[in-house]
């Protein structure tokens, strides 16, 4: 096994410099004090140390590598064949997709699970193009990744050269920061900048175009190969003072938590800094593994398939703690949180930049969320701040707001005689059959909603879905899980049209020796869709239908397992031989097409 990672504690000064090669790795168990430490499986190939001139694909490669990167996804290009060397050459692995769309939502997924950046290759327009979809997810996602595009001869650059396209200019604007170099001595600056864009402030996707011939040009005598260095601000202890006063004083405060609390690895503190005040947590839309669902200070997750309980309760709110986490339209039922009497405090690496129609924040500290929690909770615990009345007042009203919660989640309710299977009994028997440490991927459709309400997270770091609502994202992103950890139990939740996109990636499952399970909502129809078309008056509902696909078969002809499950009582089986096949499973579930959101029933 390999060593973990450890944690890397500040230096004295106002900030924390880090090496993101070595992140700190924290995964909480359900209570609010067992810690437990990950690792993320080295790199089989181990780097060469370069002797003497490198090319510009190695320097690449090697800066690449010292950033924190050792996976590489594409679909591979004439383009970047010396990308590819350097890679090989620097220990970094590389993995064949069949579609660059499935390789940038590995690399994204990657970012999530570790807070570490892979990378993703794709050449000149046409690969560019498919990679667009991972980068925008990766955008929303605040994901640090590489986007890394091979791009024509610098001989051919403005003379409609084979699949030519200004990529900074096009592709390049949906990522953080983009740049083409335009020689070898531009190259290390272009990519020592692309660094720190990528790791520092708000994180994000870079674009970096690549020319041909520039790749296996040799880097100037002297030329250093960037090391980046990331700087963490601490809060002052007078913002976190701030925050502490705005919770304690208030009656019906709560704690808003987002995906910068998972990046920080930083669950602990947040349940403990939940503790110590009473406050209840409710996590950011697909950020609802943020701590235990267990724990009775949850309150659930905003966004698509959350119970009214959790917009009733945050629009109660007289003071709320939004951490790690932007308030985007998902997350803030249409910006209508925070609500007018609500004041409310911002932690985050970019605080206080809400949507034009949102009310500034009353306190934003500019802060990696860890930081600010630990710095909160030495405060608390040193000379505390809230009083017993209120502490009284808070247990109740948080018991009273927590049963609401349980009750208003129960997804397997709904009788049901019809054919096909039960989308909450599916979700029900999921909970109860796979470990705790199981990791969960989503992606869009009808039938995620069933796993957002009714599916427990019991330990942070176990749910990969994109804010970006992106179709194919779910088995993507379970095969990066599982080439991260590959001792635990990896399950896609598709849609049959999100699965459509991205099936050929079985085969890349298979081929990798994971054992990947996916389950396959199949409705035959786009159902999100279906249903915004029914509730149009008089609308169409054109284009929406789709034919029977035999997922099952598909799966093994691609070398994996497969079943249909047509009953609710045939899961259970289907699913517990998936857990201990040796290679990737497709359980497609038939569902009756009335089954829609789940707020409603047939």
């Amino acid at each position: 096994m390999p060593a973990p990672f450890e944690d890397v504690e500040p230096e004295a000064g106002e900030g924390e410099v880090v090496d993101p090669a070595v992140p700190a790795a924290e995964v909480i168990a359900p209570g609010a004090t067992e810690a437990a430490t990950i690792a993320e499986e080295p790199a089989p190939i181990a780097p060469v140390v370069p002797d003497g001139p490198v090319t510009v694909g190695r320097m690449v490669a090697e800066a690449l590598r010292r950033a924190g990167v050792r996976w590489a996804f594409t679909v591979p290009g004439e383009s970047f064949l010396g990308l590819i060397d350097g890679l090989e050459g620097a220990g970094i692995n590389v993995v064949a997709t069949h579609h660059e769309g499935a390789a940038a939502f590995m690399a994204e997924a990657h970012a999530q699970l570790t807070g570490r950046p892979a990378a993703c290759l794709a050449t000149r327009a046409v690969g560019a193009a498919n990679l667009a979809i991972g980068i925008h997810t990766a955008t929303a996602d605040s994901s640090p990744m590489f986007a890394l595009v091979g791009q024509v001869d610098r001989s051919a650059k403005g003379r409609e050269g084979f699949q030519e396209a200004d990529l900074v200019g096009s592709i390049g604007r949906l990522a953080k920061w983009a740049a083409e170099p335009r020689d070898p001595a531009d190259a290390v600056l272009v990519v020592e900048r692309a660094l720190v864009e990528a790791t520092t402030g708000r994180p994000g996707p870079v674009l970096l175009a690549l020319a041909e011939d520039l790749l296996d040009e040799l880097v100037p005598d002297g030329g250093a190969i960037p090391t980046p260095r990331i700087v963490a601000r601490r809060p002052t202890d007078g913002e976190v003072g701030a925050v502490l006063h705005l919770l304690a004083g208030a009656e019906r405060p709560v704690i808003l938590a987002g995906g910068g609390i998972l990046r920080a690895r930083t669950s602990n503190d947040l349940v403990r800094l939940a503790e110590l005040l009473r406050v209840p947590v409710i996590g950011a839309w697909r950020r609802g593994d943020v701590i235990s669902n267990d724990h009775p200070l949850f309150l659930g997750m905003t966004g698509y398939g959350a119970p009214a309980t959790v917009r009733e309760r945050l629009g109660a709110a007289d003071a709320m703690l939004v951490i790690g986490c932007r308030l985007g339209e998902v997350a803030s039922f249409g910006w209508t949180i925070p609500a007018e009497g609500t004041r409310w405090a911002h932690v985050d690496l970019a605080p206080g930049r809400p949507s034009p129609t949102l009310r500034p924040p009353d306190i934003a500290v500019e802060a990696d969320a860890k930081q600010f929690l630990r710095a909160a909770i030495s405060r608390l615990e040193a000379r505390g701040v809230i009083d017993a009345a209120s502490v009284d007042a808070r247990v109740q009203r948080n018991v009273a707001d927590r049963a609401a919660w349980e009750q208003a989640t129960v997804v397997d309710g709904h009788p049901w005689n019809g054919p096909g299977i039960h989308p909450g009994q599916a979700v029900s028997t999921l909970r109860r059959l796979l470990p705790d440490d199981a990791i969960v991927t989503t992606d869009a459709g009808s039938f995620a909603g069933w796993a957002a309400r009714g599916f427990r997270f019991r330990r942070p770091g176990t749910f990969l879905g994109p804010t970006s609502g992106a179709m194919g994202y779910g088995l993507p992103a379970a095969i990066c899980a599982g080439l991260i950890h590959r001792d635990r139990t990896v399950v896609a939740l598709v849609g049959d049209g999100g699965l459509g996109m991205t099936l050929a990636e079985v085969e890349t499952a298979v081929r990798m020796g994971l054992r990947t399970i996916v389950v396959v909502f199949d409705n035959e129809r786009y159902g999100m869709i279906r249903t915004h078309q029914e509730q149009r008056e008089g609308g169409s509902t054109a284009g929406t239908d789709l034919g029977p696909i035999d997922f099952a078969a598909a799966a093994r002809a691609l070398g994996a397992r497969g079943a249909r499950v047509d009953t609710d009582a045939a899961l259970e089986p289907a699913l517990r031989q998936a857990l201990v096949a040796d290679r990737p499973t497709v359980i497609q579930l038939a569902m009756d097409r009335r089954w829609t959101g789940v707020d409603a029933t047939p």
